[in-house]
């Protein structure tokens, strides 16, 4: 075998975040920040893995049973599960992973490192011509979160696998679908602060799962994806206060996603009104879910006075990076963020995980 080259990209979160683990439909795209691996077969069953990046080596013994070193040991998840899978990797590989994606910021750097990883393996094992991607998602959401029983849903799964723009449904058994859309002008900020993805994920998990249960015992028939508001809020109000504004908040967000899903689908954009949904969705996941930070506050509100016609945060939050809708306006939302103390980047919409040229 050559030397094998593949890709996965980083995502943002256009509409549903914070709702993915409650089964609740989401609107994400690929971006151009990438995950990459490229790697020489070797002549025993040896997986000798450089991360320049992180200035980290690993070393995987293909003969030998593959015991996790740590928690969340997503190196050797993958191998597992594609075993389990029936899949036959027994070729080794001096591989080196590099990323142009902020490390632990939001933009599913670790999701896309294993779809990236995935993708690798398979190719090794033969397998990648015509592969499905849902079921590059479905396995790499096993590698990920069921493998060590963490909370999380296949928003960043499927966006990596699949790319572009994409509408997914969280539900058993899950799926995904192109949005075909043209949608230019973003600006990715990093807040650089960093976050406890899966702490602030557990938390508003339970907050939200228990405010539901109350919820279907005191209204029957009472169901998150389509009861409309006017009918529940009532009863939310009623909840204790950290369950009430976390379930306003996600009913609310429901609301705008399906306002721009029903805008994406028809065709015809409206920036402006884009860009307001955008900011709409921040202020619930800032005031309801409570995940936002007073410096991502900041860079989102010096994009809309540089011009941004929107801007939310992006991913778990507590820290990490948000995001600025600015078609036309790139450049001066960059250095508004930066006066801020953000670091900016203008990304494009990009494919899913791939294969790349190993000429």
């Amino acid at each position: 075998m050559q030397k094998l080259s593949v890709s996965a990209p980083g995502r943002i979160c256009l509409f549903g975040e914070h709702q993915d683990y409650l089964n609740m439909a989401v609107v994400a795209a690929a971006i151009d920040r990438r995950f990459y691996i490229e790697g020489a077969p070797r002549r025993d069953s040896i997986f000798r893995i450089d991360m320049p990046d992180i200035r980290r080596s690993d070393e995987i013994n293909l003969s030998k049973p593959i015991v996790y070193g740590k928690k969340r040991d997503y190196l050797r998840s993958c191998v597992n599960v594609l075993r389990r899978e029936g899949w036959d990797l027994s070729t080794g590989f001096d591989c080196r992973m590099t990323s142009t994606i902020p490390i632990n910021a939001g933009v599913s750097s670790s999701s896309a490192m294993i779809v990236a990883w995935l993708t690798f393996l398979l190719n090794a094992a033969g397998q990648w011509e015509g592969f499905s991607r849902h079921k590059l998602a479905c396995l790499a959401h096993s590698s990920e979160v069921v493998e060590f029983d963490e909370p999380g849903g296949m928003m960043d799964q499927y966006t990596s696998s699949m790319g572009n723009v994409v509408f997914i449904d969280t539900r058993p058994p899950y799926s995904a679908e192109y949005l075909d859309v043209n949608l230019t002008g973003f600006v990715l900020g990093d807040s650089q602060e960093k976050k406890h993805t899966l702490g602030i994920l557990g938390v508003s998990r339970a907050a939200a799962n228990e405010g539901i249960k109350l919820l279907e015992n005191a209204f029957p028939g009472f169901d998150l994806q389509t009861t409309p508001s006017a009918e529940i809020m009532p009863l939310v109000d009623k909840l204790p206060e950290r369950m009430s504004k976390m379930l306003r908040a996600n009913l609310i967000n429901r609301d705008i996603r399906i306002e721009a899903v029903q805008m994406l689908k028809g065709g015809v954009i409206d920036p402006i009104r884009l860009g307001e949904l955008f900011t709409l969705h921040h202020e619930q996941l800032r005031d309801g879910v409570g995940v936002s930070t007073e410096k991502m506050d900041r860079m989102c509100e010096a994009s809309l006075h540089a011009g941004a016609l929107g801007a939310k945060m992006n991913g778990s939050g507590g820290g990490g990076c948000m995001f600025a809708y600015a078609p036309g306006r790139q450049d001066e939302v960059c250095e508004a963020m930066e006066r801020v103390g953000g670091k900016a980047y203008k990304v494009v919409v990009d494919t899913g995980a791939r294969v790349e040229d190993n000429s």
